[in-house]
């Protein structure tokens, strides 16, 4: 991972009209990392990607993606980058081999090199058997997989993912999942947009939250939780009341703390040691509670 990031914002700007979408956003994506952004409907995650993508112009402040200003150098920046969004952008018509060597051919990939580029894809993304059917017959989860696999045929040095996942079963989520893991593994930055919580968790080296067009914190999924507070022991007790007893969350300390409620003759009718979760990070960031239909990290453990 090298110093210089892959993805640099400063001071980004952008309305329409009225509405101000961005508002002085600063933000940097490392080389070589997952980064996740967080934020409710309108917080400015779709609007920053297009700008960085070159989509969009902003109106004021600087991006660049790969060393290359966003817009001095578009050209540069679309030829370093691949761009995955909440719908597959892949001709149905075509076969998934047909749409692999179509798009090579757009991204100036070698003539001599197409076929053994699409193939080496089709296989590392669990297409081969398919590669041959239109793809109108695939499912939702193998057209983003596909969706995913064009995107990388030349290459790209950063890989936006806007909301990737959206209206998939559990099922076809975890394998755009280990799709993403393929991405980083060959080396490539991953900004990706979400409101799944467990998908920052499980995806992101970091995260940064979005509301109302300006970034309001970032680092680790356990940096921010240390934010909020520490563990605690939740006793809910025979009355109906419930006491929060802070716990470094250790077997000794845990174990401490339920002697004392034996010494204290409490009536206890259940206990569990809860530590804050990114839900909890959100709700508290942002006021607002996960986006409706988002699954919260405490059924998360269902698509694992």
């Amino acid at each position: 991972m090298t110093n210089d990031p892959a993805v640099r914002i400063r001071g980004l700007r952008k309305a329409y009209g009225d509405l101000v979408v961005l508002d002085g956003l600063d933000l940097d994506a490392h080389a070589g990392e997952v980064l996740a952004l967080l934020g409710p409907n309108g917080a400015g995650k779709t609007t920053t990607v297009r700008i960085l993508s070159t989509l969009v112009a902003p109106d004021s402040g600087s991006a660049s993606v790969a060393g290359h200003d966003v817009v001095r150098e578009a050209p540069a920046v679309r030829a370093a980058i691949s761009l995955t969004g909440q719908y597959a952008a892949v001709d149905e018509l075509l076969t998934g081999e047909e749409n692999m060597r179509l798009m090579a051919r757009l991204a100036h990939v070698p003539r001599a090199q197409v076929r053994d580029r699409a193939a080496a894809l089709l296989e590392a993304f669990d297409l081969v058997d398919a590669a041959r059917r239109p793809v109108r017959t695939y499912s939702g989860g193998m057209r983003r997989r596909l969706d995913l696999a064009v995107g990388l045929v030349g290459r790209p040095r950063v890989v936006f993912l806007d909301e990737p996942t959206t209206g998939l079963d559990p099922r076809s989520r975890g394998e755009v999942w280990d799709m993403v893991r393929t991405v980083v593994a060959a080396g490539a930055t991953v900004l990706l947009t979400t409101q799944y919580l467990d998908e920052a968790e499980r995806l992101a080296d970091r995260v940064a939250v979005i509301d109302h067009g300006t970034v309001i914190a970032q680092g680790t999924t356990t940096e921010l939780k240390r934010t909020i507070g520490t563990a605690h022991v939740e006793l809910v007790l025979a009355d109906g009341t419930t006491e929060r007893v802070p716990t470094d969350g250790s077997v000794p300390d845990v174990r401490r703390i339920l002697d004392d409620v034996e010494r204290r003759d409490l009536l206890v009718a259940a206990w569990q040691v809860r530590e804050p979760t990114l839900d909890d990070v959100f709700l508290t960031l942002t006021g607002r509670p996960t986006a409706p239909g988002a699954p919260a990290l405490a059924t998360a453990q269902e698509t694992r």
